[in-house]
This record gives C-alpha cells, structure tokens and sequence, in this order.
C-alpha cells in the first residue's frame, strides 16, 4: 500500500516514516521517548503496524517503541517476494533495527510476528520476548482465517492479488473474517482491515509471507532459547488456541503462560488494556 494513499486518521501515521533499505522500503512508526528502552512490536500476517494502535500507548510512556509492517504487508514494500518467509523476515528486521540504530531490547508479537520474535533471539541480543495469541503451530491466525490452505498455489498465480481483494473486500466479508478469529471489533477497527484486504499489494504480501511459512527449524531451536518468554493466549482465539501457546511453554527453559479470559484472537486490538495488565509488569521487571 502506497503510505499516501493511507485515511488521514490511521493510527500513529504521524510517528511513522519510510527507511528505505534493501531490499524492502519499510513504513515504521517510531514512538516514546528516545532514551527509554526500544521494545519492537511486531503484527501478525494480513495485518499492520496499525494493529497495536490500542497497546502502543501503554508502552510509549516508558518505552521507545518501534513498529514496522512486516514486508509486502501494510505500506512496507517489499522488494521482490522472495523473502517473505520466517527466517528471512528475522534477519531483514534484524538488518533493519541495526541500521537504523534501534538496538531493540524486548520484542513483542502478535501471532505470526511472535515466531518472528522468537527467531530474531538467535539474530539479536534480546532481554525479553512476548507473543500473545503465538502462532506456534499450523498456520492460523487472521490470514489463515482469511485465505484457505491453498495459499502457496495462489501465491504464485498471477493477479491473485487484484482477485482477493475484490472478493473479500467489503465490509460484510471483512465483517465475518474478523468474527470468525473470535474478535469481531469495532466499527473503526473494521474499517480499518477493510483498507488493508482491498489493496492488492497487500494481499499479496501476506499470501507470499504464508507460502514461504516455516516453522520446523524454529521449534526445533526452542529448548535452547535462553531469553526470558511471556506467551500471553486469550480462550476465545478461534485461529490460534490456547492449547498451542501453553503446549510451546513447555518446551523453553525461561518461558511463562498467561490466559486472558473472554477475547479472541485480536485481543490486543480488544482489550488492549488486559493485556498491559499481563504484559507491563513481566517486561518491567526484565528491562
């Protein structure tokens, strides 16, 4: 998505700007104070940076807090499409906080980006990682929501991504897309995923990301991850159950599950404020 073409009240588009850095042109927002610890917050796949508009302010009092979209995804164009699976999203974000003098001590993911997160620790020296709603498993999530497992085939038609959008993108497809990850949002929320699943690049960008997914090598390098884990679930993720976070807490030396009760899988979008009551002391008390 061209970051002009973005509605004038997209979240935190103000705090936001283009690092151009090969091979991606990335849209980041960079927001909190520029001394306070950088804790990198990284959104799941068919979403964006805008996707933590609601937990962003809880953090930013103490924390600088940095928000890519992840490549071809959201206004962070991706040059070609050949590294858009897990190991190589790690090491361009790693790449990315570097040269732009980031230097993240804490990564927080939501579902997809949460095995980011969890790779980017081999990549980065990381005080703590938190994933909530981790997509630790098959791959679920809002985009598996969205598109079938017929994902690496489409991936590779040409216009798939002009043909998606047209298809899903109005508000009642939007509408039951969302409600089926178990969080149905609000209006403005709606909205909001309604501008993303019309703009073919972007459909694109995620369909790319899950036909390239891999999560064999990251599961298999867990027992060893040394760096502190929140794995924060909420009962009602229809995408990613709870069963996948607490079964993952069991395979990591320094790793802690916490249960938010009565949300879906955008339970940061939801209920912003549960999870900062979960998150905030754990990160506090590692940062």
């Amino acid at each position: 998505m061209d970051s002009a073409r973005l509605p004038a009240d997209w979240p935190y588009r103000a705090a936001a700007r283009h690092i151009r850095l090969s091979p991606h042109d990335w849209w980041v927002i960079d927001t909190g104070p520029r001394d306070g610890p950088v804790v990198l917050l990284l959104h799941g796949a068919g979403g964006s940076g805008h996707s933590f508009r609601a937990l962003i302010p809880y953090l930013s009092d103490n924390y600088r807090v940095i928000v890519p979209d992840l490549p071809g995804q959201g206004c962070t164009r991706a040059g070609g499409m050949r590294r858009l699976g897990l190991d190589a999203m790690a090491e361009d974000l790693t790449r990315l906080c570097v040269t732009a003098g980031f230097a993240p001590q804490a990564a927080i993911g939501h579902s997809a980006g949460a095995a980011i997160a969890l790779r980017m620790a081999d990549l980065t020296p990381l005080k703590a990682i938190v994933g909530i709603n981790a997509a630790l498993g098959t791959f679920d999530g809002a985009a598996g929501v969205m598109f079938p497992l017929m994902a690496r085939a489409l991936a590779a038609a040409p216009f798939v991504g002009s043909a998606v959008a047209r298809l899903w993108g109005n508000a009642a497809s939007v509408s039951k897309l969302l409600s089926g990850t178990g969080s149905p949002l609000d209006a403005a929320g709606q909205a909001q995923y309604l501008t993303l699943v019309r703009d073919s690049a972007h459909v694109n960008g995620t369909l790319g990301m899950m036909s390239q997914w891999r999560l064999e090598g990251l599961m298999a390098r867990l027992p060893s991850l040394a760096e502190p884990v929140l794995l924060i679930a909420s009962d009602r993720d229809n995408a990613v159950p709870p069963k996948v976070s607490r079964d993952a807490v069991q395979h990591m030396p320094n790793a802690t599950y916490a249960e938010i009760t009565g949300f879906g899988h955008l339970v940061h979008e939801e209920a912003a404020d549960r999870v900062a009551e979960a998150l905030l002391p754990w990160l506090a008390a590692r940062l």
